[in-house]
């Protein structure tokens, strides 16, 4: 049998495609994670199936929609009793780990399963001298850890990997808190950006007009909606709403920017033991975050809507036995997608019940003739946090449809407050930054009869129940 890869999934929480200088970020240079897309293949269009951590986090370890594993919202902790990746990787024979970011849940219900060995934050984590659960009985123990959490996750995974036994492959999740609100730099990186101004989104001072209520509903506009922790200062009352955002955004993508180039230095001391082992030939490394986040964007910061800022993953892979080095691909990739990938490259037959596909023919420069053509997304948590209106819909390599049927349906952590169903459409080709909602525009009558089709049919695919207002 040929010698299985070692797996190395790095995941960040928040980190937004467009601040990765491989997918040409105005803002950023990353040159670490640059070394991943350049050594193999950069994804252009992966995105999550729900634009928050907990559900994010739920799908790429079960394979599976969040009406499936459960963890719909963030009040649903994945059961840790379900059929994961990788409790399938480790009954075949890998020695498994995750260390960082869980955010999945704490106690003996929720604590990693499936892993040899493990250390988590519980919760969000801080970002200086952090709280970390470490592997144990009854769902582990907690003890501080000195030092910046950023260096100390990886400062675990290389202490992991060289005590490793070598005769097994790995896989290991190594799992960044950064950039996760509040943005806390370390001393090395304090130092950045600090000389003039940082380039402003396009959409920057969006005023929400052709849209949904939902936009202007929507309570996470920069300086607007932020507070003293996030800006690190007081925040000027005064200033007029235009002039606000602009100030704010200055602060917040800076503090941002910083805590993501310690990500990127972190990454690249564990890709450096990779090449010093001889173990770079034959591991796959992926980087991806858990979700997409306004950078920006739409006068925004956050995630959670089906707004492309949002919706898109970073995703590159580097495997030099498959991969060509600097490929693109614009397929659509989904975070429903990496269990089956794992599997498929360790050899493990992949669960009937699993719902996504295997890319490991997209990693090879192979497009199967079958390969879906849109995607379905649904945002369960009815206006909690952020005020964000709860939403499914479809995206094509061409359009948008976005159904927001505003309704809890008794989610945990959602606000039972209904509104009236509202929808958007958005010609991604014709206005790719999502300004213009033409779904009453009788020239896209058509469109919309199709789209609408499509989404109802890739909801019943995957099991999912339209609302009963939606009865187009």
């Amino acid at each position: 049998m040929a010698e299985r890869p070692n797996i190395l999934f790095i995941m960040s929480d928040d980190h937004a495609a467009h601040a990765m200088s491989c997918y040409g970020s105005r803002v950023n240079h990353t040159p670490n994670l640059d070394r991943i897309a350049d050594e193999g293949v950069r994804f252009d269009n992966c995105f999550c199936t729900n634009s928050i951590c907990t559900p994010s986090r739920a799908t790429i370890l079960s394979g599976t929609y969040n009406h499936i594993n459960g963890a719909t919202t963030l009040d649903t902790p994945m059961d840790n009793r379900l059929l994961t990746f990788p409790k399938l990787l480790q009954g075949a024979g890998y020695r498994t780990a995750v260390f960082g970011k869980w955010h999945l849940g704490e106690g003996a219900a929720h604590c990693p399963t499936g892993f040899d060995d493990w250390a988590v934050l519980p919760g969000q984590g801080f970002y200086h001298n952090p709280q970390f659960i470490f592997n144990g009985p009854d769902g582990g123990t907690m003890r501080t850890v000195k030092g910046y959490v950023t260096d100390i996750i990886t400062d675990m995974c290389l202490d992991w990997l060289e005590a490793r036994d070598h005769e097994q492959p790995f896989c290991l999740l190594y799992h960044h808190k950064a950039p996760h609100r509040p943005w806390y730099s370390d001393e090395a990186h304090a130092g950045m950006f600090l000389d003039g101004d940082l380039p402003e989104p396009a959409t920057l001072q969006d005023d929400y007009r052709n849209r949904s209520r939902a936009a202007a509903a929507a309570e996470m506009r920069v300086g607007v909606h932020m507070s003293p922790t996030d800006l690190k200062c007081e925040i000027p009352v005064d200033l007029p709403e235009d002039e606000l955002r602009a100030w704010a955004y200055q602060r917040y993508m800076k503090d941002y920017l910083r805590v993501v180039a310690s990500i990127d230095d972190n990454v690249g001391r564990v890709l450096d033991y990779l090449d010093a082992e001889g173990l770079a030939e034959n591991t796959l490394v992926i980087y991806t975050s858990d979700q997409g986040f306004f950078l920006g964007d739409h006068g925004w910061y956050d995630k959670r809507f089906m707004y492309e800022e949002s919706l898109r993953m970073p995703f590159i892979a580097r495997y030099p036995r498959e991969i060509q080095p600097g490929t693109v691909n614009r397929d659509m990739a989904l975070n429903v997608d990496f269990a089956p990938l794992f599997l498929d490259l360790a050899g493990v037959p992949i669960p009937d019940t699993f719902q996504g596909r295997s890319l490991r023919p997209l990693l090879q420069g192979h497009t199967p003739p079958d390969w879906r053509e849109a995607m379905y997304y649904r945002y369960w948590m009815h206006r909690a946090h952020h005020n964000v209106y709860a939403h499914y819909g479809i995206r094509t390599h061409g359009y948008k449809l976005i159904c927001y049927y505003n309704d809890a349906l008794g989610q945990p952590g959602a606000i039972d407050t209904p509104y009236e169903m509202e929808w958007e459409l958005f010609d991604l080709r014709e206005d790719p930054a999502e300004m213009r909602n033409v779904y009453a525009d009788p020239a896209y009558a058509g469109v919309v009869r199709e789209l609408t089709d499509e989404m109802h049919r890739l909801q019943a695919e995957v099991g999912d129940a339209r609302h009963p207002a939606d009865v187009m």
